[in-house]
């Protein structure tokens, strides 16, 4: 996807390694680099091996795609969401910078289309799943491509002590020798001590240089407030901080009930999980990104692969399972840089929902081995079949039909996925492709013959650069927006074309895939040894102790206590969370909380406000115009309060 082969290089090398800045805001439009990306980039030219540990929102895609243009060949990006890879792809394309991608859902023909062109040297960029790595042929177009980098996002995937851990990242170091002098680039977001480690043994990297920046957020205020009546508390937050938020909520019916009760109380809300329609779901995001939706009520299915910087509050109406998830989520506030607030509600409640979850999500043995037991039922695979076979992935048909409870379900399938037994999708769909086989000549002819649809086709070539050369991941929405069209309506004209045989157009795939990876086996061979199984549990229940911990621990400032979750030490109180604003000996009253808060800083009226309201104080604004009646505070000439 991108524009000609010109577009790839736009300065010769030689003035590009010179001029960054030039390269930066050509195609970044930015004026300078955030902190530590210009030295893993500078490691990656240098042709280390890197570990890249950046917070959320830190930039971590710039590291690999700003070096790419600076060298020959493409960067292998293998990275664990549909999601993630489509928004990327779609942000280079839209810098005329040749992306492209594999997805289940697409026709083999198009896959060897994509792999093709990588080979040829068509693309400056290739995402693919760790899956992906170790089909034949990917393998086979592998070795002929020429690599300048691989970079793998959310590394910490690899890790079985992680909080996500994916079985397919154990094996993306099989592809080194195919070029063992390519340089590796490990990023994530979240990593502790142990994980980075993990990262680099089971990538192999070789003497990696290790970054890692602050995992501080000074304009983010982290709260724990407990309230047995949450939607209310949920309420009076949303209606004192301004602009937009999320609100996360453990299962899909709490995202709409609570969406629901916001709109019932005059808040613009709505609601994401990973069971509505993949179209609805880019409907809904697409209001909350634009603002006409104000709060968006979700799963943890949501915030991947999204970048929205004016985020002021992320709301968890239940804990999550680990302080990793917790800091990714919460992390999705304020990434402009703007005061914003990051509240966990909690009540007595949530102990025992987590230990729930649990049992849930580590199932015993004996449940995992009769989950498989069914699946090899349900798809009438006998023991010895089914190798490479593909079905339709019905969760509700086979939990309703075994009586299995969903969640226990989706954990034993994940359970077999790491016993290399089946593979399951994430709970994403691939979209919609779309590739103009016809040559320039029969392109414009029938353009000429054709005018209005020939006017449609000259407005995709112009949104989706190289539609001519290969298939490229396409949204509905996002063409009927700039046609000022309906998206049925783009549907129902591709599909035109495509009976025409002037396109070929692919509409995202509607059913998930399981595959069984391997033939059937009896149920009873699976884990006779459950020593790792237990350790794994054991490692999930330590992060679900530490959530706990962070809870409950109303004595030590809450910023301090997540960094030092991540490694990181001898760090200040933050001063705005609710332990820092609590625990002053001296605070009698919302005069004294006012005067605490501007001891060592100054903030605007607003700021102050906004934290002071989240504390449970009332009639805020009168107090401080009273403080500045009497002196007792005053604005400076940039409109920050200070004390006097």
């Amino acid at each position: 996807m991108g524009g000609g082969c010109s577009e790839l290089h736009p300065l010769s090398f030689s003035t590009a390694m010179n001029d960054k800045e030039k390269l930066l805001k050509r195609y970044w439009h930015h004026d300078a680099f955030r902190p530590l990306q210009e030295e893993i980039i500078d490691s990656l030219l240098a042709g280390r091996d890197t570990l890249a540990l950046l917070p959320t929102g830190g930039g971590k895609s710039l590291c690999y795609q700003f070096p790419t243009l600076l060298r020959e060949g493409l960067c292998l990006v293998v990275s664990p969401l549909i999601a993630l890879m489509k928004d990327q792809v779609q942000q280079l394309n839209d810098r005329h910078l040749k992306a492209a991608c594999i997805v289940s859902g697409m026709s083999p023909s198009d896959i060897s289309n994509v792999l093709n062109n990588a080979v040829c040297g068509e693309l400056k960029f290739l995402y693919v799943s760790p899956e992906r790595l170790q089909k034949q042929q990917f393998l086979e177009h592998y070795r002929k491509m020429k690599v300048a980098f691989v970079a793998v996002d959310e590394a910490h995937c690899i890790s079985q002590w992680g909080y996500d851990f994916r079985p397919p990242y154990l094996s993306i170091a099989d592809i080194r020798p195919y070029h063992p002098e390519v340089p590796f680039l490990a990023v994530t977001a979240t990593a502790t001590p142990r994980v980075a480690d993990d990262i680099c043994r089971h990538l192999q990297l070789r003497d990696p240089a290790r970054f890692q920046a602050s995992m501080l957020r000074p304009n983010l205020a982290y709260m724990v407030l407990r309230d047995d009546d949450k939607k209310r508390r949920l309420l009076r937050i949303v209606s004192q901080v301004g602009g937009c938020g999320i609100v996360y909520t453990r299962n899909r019916r709490g995202t709409q009930a609570v969406a629901q009760f916001l709109v019932a109380n005059g808040i613009t809300a709505t609601f994401y999980h990973a069971g509505l329609d993949a179209t609805e779901r880019d409907s809904r995001q697409a209001a909350w990104m634009k603002g006409s939706c104000r709060v968006m009520v979700a799963t943890n299915a949501f915030g991947m692969g999204v970048d929205k910087g004016d985020v002021r509050f992320v709301v968890h109406l239940d804990l999550p399972d680990s302080p990793e998830a917790y800091f990714q989520e919460a992390g999705r506030a304020g990434r402009d840089g703007k005061p914003s607030y990051a509240v966990l509600l909690c009540d007595d409640s949530d102990r025992e929902r987590l230990q729930r979850d649990f049992e849930s999500d580590f199932p015993s043995l004996k449940f995992i081995r009769n989950v498989y037991r069914a699946l090899g039922n349900y798809y009438r695979l006998p023991v010895g079949a089914g190798a490479d076979q593909r079905f339709d992935f019905a969760i509700e048909k086979i939990c309703a039909n075994y009586d299995f409870p969903v969640r226990a379900f989706y954990s034993a399938c994940r359970f077999l996925e790491r016993e290399g037994l089946i593979a399951v999708p994430d709970q994403e769909e691939a979209w919609s492709t779309l590739h103009i086989p016809l040559g320039r000549d029969e392109l414009y002819r029938f353009q000429v013959s054709h005018q209005r649809q020939g006017d449609m086709l000259q407005a995709l070539m112009r949104m989706y650069p190289g539609l001519l050369q290969m298939p490229v991941a396409i949204d509905e929405r996002r063409i009927a927006s700039r046609l000022y069209a309906e998206p049925a309506d783009v549907v129902v004209m591709l599909t035109q074309l495509n009976d025409m045989h002037v396109v070929e157009y692919r509409p995202r795939s509607r059913e998930p895939q399981i595959v069984f990876v391997s033939p059937r086996v009896d149920e009873s061979s699976i884990c006779r040894d459950d020593r790792e199984y237990r350790q794994l549990s054991e490692a999930s229940m330590a992060r679900r102790e530490a959530m706990l911990a962070y809870v409950d621990n109303d004595h030590l400032c809450r910023t301090r206590q997540l960094v030092a979750y991540f490694g990181a030490a001898d760090v200040d109180d933050c001063g705005v969370c609710d332990v820092c604003l609590h625990r002053q000996p001296q605070k009698k009253g919302l005069e004294d909380a006012v005067r605490q808060l501007l001891k060592d800083k100054s903030l605007r009226v607003g700021e102050l406000s906004d934290l002071l309201l989240l504390q449970g104080y009332a009639d805020v604004r009168e107090a401080l115009r009273r403080m500045l009646d009497d002196g007792a505070i005053y604005i400076d000439g940039n409109s920050f309060l200070r004390c006097s």
